[in-house]
This record gives structure tokens, C-alpha cells and sequence, in this order.
């Protein structure tokens, strides 16, 4: 499994082509060698596929707009085999019903079955609100698993999300294995009580079970990402990083 940076950490510093380079600069600085793009502003695809080569960087997935999905697949393909990234993420949609997840995978189909045919796959990145059980024991998460194609929808999980819900990663990780290349590290801590977005191993999670779990799986990419940061972006990144290669996970 490799370690990716998941770019919407830093998305204040993503707004135009240069803050991009200067920000793609500092990550591969910092340490990582693969990206997910997420939540960036206007660039040229043929510009960044340029500037990713210059620096050695990968991208294990993107967040894609729904929209652009749906209504312009074949510009979505094009480029992602340009940045040499064969997974298409959804970063969000609100899928807290059976009748959400219905529409969403209704809207889908068509789109999902060009991204298959053209060598990409399709990823939906959850949040807690999947979690919202249809009946007892069984959530919306669950749903979307079992009504979609194994083939055409996987899944993107946020463990701090699945943990925000109350679900066990371990447990998460076996009712839905196989559906699943791309994973978000991010970790939870308690302040008053409440969950709060920090630095991989400086919260609750236990990524080290996590990440055993996801080699054996041959789980193929695990991206960093912290929405929100007590400190600078940057350094969020920088601390997640020593951390990990503090427990020695991942091969660098």
C-alpha cells in the first residue's frame, strides 16, 4: 500500500496554477510522492500532468464534481488517463436516505459504465451521514453497497467518518472488502466530549490495525487528509507523515 497527500487539506492554497505548483512543491518537500486532487481552482490538464512529472508525483484518485460525471464523462476520462489516475471520486453528495442513495445511483449508471469501459473507476467518498440506518442494523452505506454494481461503484472511506458514525473501521473495512482501492487517513480526538479532526496517531484510531489489515487486503492507496487543522495545513501533513514513519508503516 502507498501514501498518497489528499490535496483538500490544503485547498486555500489551490486556487490558481501557480499556488498549485507551489503547493504540489511543498508536499513532495514534506515527504509524500503521490497526491489526490480535491478542490482545486481553475488549471490546464496538460499543464499539471507537466508539473506532476517534474516533480515525481503520483495521484492515486481526484474529487470530481458529480455534475461533470454525469454530463461530461468522456472530458472526465480524458483527463484522468492525462494525469495517469485511474480512480474518479465523489467527494460528496447527501446520501442519508434509501431514496437518496436510489437517485444517486440512478443518475450514475450511464456515466459509470463509460468510466468502466474506459479503464477508470468510479469511488464514492463517504462521510457520517451514510451511517443513517434505513432499518435497524442496516444503513444507507449498506444499501448503496448492496444496489450497486461491484463491477462499476466503489467506495472511497474516510475512516474518521466511519469512526464519527460510531462503526468500527475494522469492521467496515470487512463488510466491504473488495470495494475499495483508495482510503482517507485522517484521526479523531475528543475535546469536551466531542470528536475532532487531528493528526494520524494523534487521536483514537488505531491505524496501525488499520493498516495491517488494508496490506493484507492489498488495499492499493491511503491518502492523508485533515479538513480542518489546529495548525498550518502544511504542518498537519508534516506531523501525520513522522508519525506514520514513527510506527513504520507504509515503505519509504
Amino acid at each position: 500500500m502507498k501514501l498518497a497527500a489528499q490535496l483538500y487539506t490544503v485547498r486555500d492554497h489551490t486556487k490558481n496554477e501557480n499556488a498549485i505548483y507551489e503547493t504540489l512543491k511543498k508536499v513532495k518537500a514534506i515527504g509524500y510522492d503521490a497526491v489526490q486532487i480535491s478542490a482545486f481552482g481553475e488549471f490546464r490538464t496538460s499543464w499539471l500532468s507537466e508539473v506532476l512529472r517534474e516533480l515525481d508525483l503520483e495521484v492515486c484518485a481526484t474529487h470530481t464534481a458529480l455534475d461533470r460525471i454525469i454530463n461530461d464523462t468522456e472530458k472526465v476520462v480524458e483527463e484522468h488517463k492525462a494525469l495517469g489516475c485511474k480512480t474518479v471520486g465523489l467527494g460528496w453528495y447527501k446520501t442519508d436516505s434509501k431514496e437518496k442513495a436510489d437517485e444517486l445511483l440512478a443518475m450514475l449508471e450511464p456515466a459509470l459504465k463509460k468510466l468502466h469501459a474506459s479503464g477508470l473507476q468510479f469511488a464514492y467518498h463517504n462521510h457520517d451521514h451514510e451511517f443513517t440506518e434505513i432499518e435497524e442494523g442496516y444503513t444507507v452505506m449498506d444499501y448503496l453497497r448492496d444496489q450497486s454494481d461491484p463491477g462499476l461503484f466503489h467506495f472511497l472511506p474516510d475512516f474518521y467518518w466511519v469512526a464519527h458514525a460510531g462503526v468500527s473501521p475494522l469492521q467496515f473495512i470487512e463488510d466491504f472488502r473488495g470495494r475499495f482501492s483508495v482510503v482517507h487517513f485522517k484521526d479523531l480526538k475528543r475535546v469536551d466530549g466531542k470528536p475532532v479532526m487531528t493528526e494520524i496517531f494523534n487521536g483514537e484510531i488505531d491505524y496501525v490495525a488499520i493498516h495491517d489489515r488494508l496490506v493484507e487486503l492489498q488495499v492499493e492507496w491511503a491518502a492523508v487528509e485533515q479538513d480542518l487543522c489546529e495548525v498550518d495545513p502544511f504542518l498537519s501533513l508534516e506531523i501525520s507523515l513522522k508519525n506514520i514513519k514513527e510506527k513504520k508503516l507504509f515503505s519509504f
